[in-house]
């Protein structure tokens, strides 16, 4: 069986792959003044739980975008499961094509959600992950990664405001009844799911347009992320809502370079 870690600034994923077949997930928060040691309790209780044996995991493929996290989970798999892991970048072989200008800047992670919209989906294709930032990747029909655009996520945005706005407080993400918030806490609401429905129209427009100028065929957009059934709903932008597009395209990425 394969292990998929995905470390990123906010949340931690990780998944148990069967071959193809995804049987066990968890998500944890991000906590970065952890060690090796802190995550192996936490994680191997949640194998536990689970029924998972550390001794059937044959495989670790990871991405981590917190320099200091690869480290302690380098650790954390070399010394509890006895198995160095495959850490996901730009230099590993890959289901599509770095076209950018300085490929050694794109992440493990956007490399993943990349491949695996490319490779489940076909393209051209356009990603969109909803996390600490707003990350959009696109595909070419021809396999390759063009690049995108990243904006603020939706979490990051709210306490930026709050935190600069001192009758603003901290609201639920959900849809609010109406555009017109009556109170502040529907006001927020409006602004965060409207606003960044808004936000994802506009981008997917001129994305769409963009990749149209070398493939005729339709873009399919995935979003994947925590908001992004917040989000999706609200916009006839998004095709599709794959919640465990990273880990797939971790696993798939490590059968690459098997």
């Amino acid at each position: 069986m394969l292990l998929t870690l995905d470390v990123s600034n906010s949340t931690i994923k990780a998944g148990i792959f069967d071959g193809e077949k995804l049987t066990a997930f968890w998500q944890v928060a991000t906590e970065r003044h952890k060690v090796a040691d802190n995550y192996a309790v936490l994680f191997l209780n949640l194998f536990h739980l689970a029924g998972v044996d550390v001794k059937t995991i044959t495989g670790v493929s990871m991405s981590c975008v917190v320099p200091r996290l690869r480290a302690v989970f380098t650790q954390l798999c070399t010394r509890y499961i006895k198995l160095t892991p495959f850490v996901v970048g730009p230099d590993v072989k890959m289901p599509i094509l770095l076209d950018m200008d300085y490929p050694s800047e794109v992440g493990g992670d956007r490399i993943a959600n990349a491949s695996a919209a490319y490779a489940l989906y076909g393209g051209p294709v356009i990603d969109i992950a909803f996390g600490t930032a707003t990350v959009f990747d696109c595909i070419s029909e021809r396999g390759a990664y063009l690049g995108g655009a990243i904006a603020p996520g939706m979490m990051g945005a709210l306490e930026s405001l709050v935190d600069r706005a001192a009758q603003l407080f901290k609201v639920e993400m959900v849809r609010p009844p109406q555009a017109i918030g009556k109170n502040s806490m529907h006001a927020l609401q409006s602004g965060m799911v409207f606003g960044f429905s808004g936000l994802v129209e506009q981008m997917v427009r001129r994305l769409k347009a963009e990749l149209a100028q070398d493939s005729a065929k339709p873009v399919t957009v995935v979003a994947t992320g925590g908001l992004a059934d917040v989000i999706a709903p609200e916009t006839r932008a998004i095709t599709v809502v794959d919640h465990q597009l990273t880990l797939k395209g971790l696993r798939l990425i490590y059968e690459v370079n098997r």
